[in-house]
């Protein structure tokens, strides 16, 4: 279990965080890891019931619950309103909410209707999520916008096509916001991770969270360390602070390097028994 943090090396300390799809996964250990670094969290999603469970375990005194179908204006608006009217401001505004479709390799057995529900989520959701936030940070001249896209944001052949294509729009979306929003010193990133166990995961692919990480590790460039939830709330909280006051329209990949290397190429391979 993750040791809380001294007052002093508390790197949000006075902050206010909204994040979407934050009750399981990378959203909740964000969100636990924000309010443990002294950050006001308001987890909104549509899973009311482990909404309530993540607040209690936070804590109900630095976490609330918001129900919020990100696809619906008005919930996303209503979150950020709530948001502000019990915590004063929103400093910080993390888009994590997301789906993926069926994997259908051939993109003719593919259906409009699943395509559009992933990119309703998955981008529609975090355009609200930043036009949103961006409504009440532009007044206050101050903020941090977060997206969590992912690998298939850079590579093909990582995810369907839908999730793929939606991935791609968040990092695109990304860099426009940042472009607009920084006259008003409004910073806008997002974290894109290689294949993390997540209950979303798991339930896309079927297997165990162990399963996934072995077979993750079996397929990654950086050997010796497992990917794991927590590194991406770590790369959020990164984007969230003040250390990363000068970060902006940037896609921080969390992936050990996997998408900028050709495993086909095996150029730089030691034999097995030359370390």
């Amino acid at each position: 279990m993750a040791t809380i943090p001294s007052a002093i090396a508390r790197r949000l300390e006075g902050k206010v965080a909204l994040i979407t799809g934050g009750v399981s996964g990378m959203g909740e250990c964000t969100a636990r890891l924000l309010a443990q670094h002294g950050a006001k969290v308001v987890i909104a999603d549509i899973q009311d019931e482990l909404g309530q469970s993540a607040v209690h375990s936070i804590g109900p005194s630095n976490s609330s619950y918001v129900h919020c179908d990100v696809t619906n204006e008005s919930h996303i608006k209503d979150a950020v309103n709530q948001t502000v009217t019990t915590h004063g401001k929103l400093d910080i505004m993390f888009n994590n909410a997301g789906i993926i479709d069926n994997f259908k390799p051939r993109i003719m057995d593919n259906e409009k209707a699943d395509f559009e529900r992933v990119l309703s989520v998955n981008i529609t959701g975090v355009f609200l999520g930043i036009k949103h936030a961006a409504r009440v940070m532009v007044p206050a001249r101050s903020g941090s916008i977060i997206s969590t896209t992912s690998i298939a944001s850079r590579v093909g052949a990582a995810s369907t096509h839908a999730y793929c294509c939606s991935k791609h729009a968040v990092a695109g979306l990304t860099k426009n916001a940042a472009a607009e929003l920084g006259q008003f010193g409004i910073r806008v990133n997002c974290v894109s991770p290689y294949a993390v166990a997540t209950p979303l995961s798991s339930s896309y692919f079927g297997i165990s969270d162990e399963e996934i990480e072995n077979q993750s590790n079996l397929n990654a460039n950086l050997k010796g360390v497992t990917l794991k939830a927590g590194d991406i709330a770590n790369a959020a909280l990164y984007l969230a602070s003040d250390e990363a006051r000068y970060v902006s329209g940037h896609n921080l990949f969390i992936d050990g390097g996997f998408s900028v290397v050709n495993p086909f190429f095996n150029l730089f391979q030691y034999p097995e028994d030359n370390s």
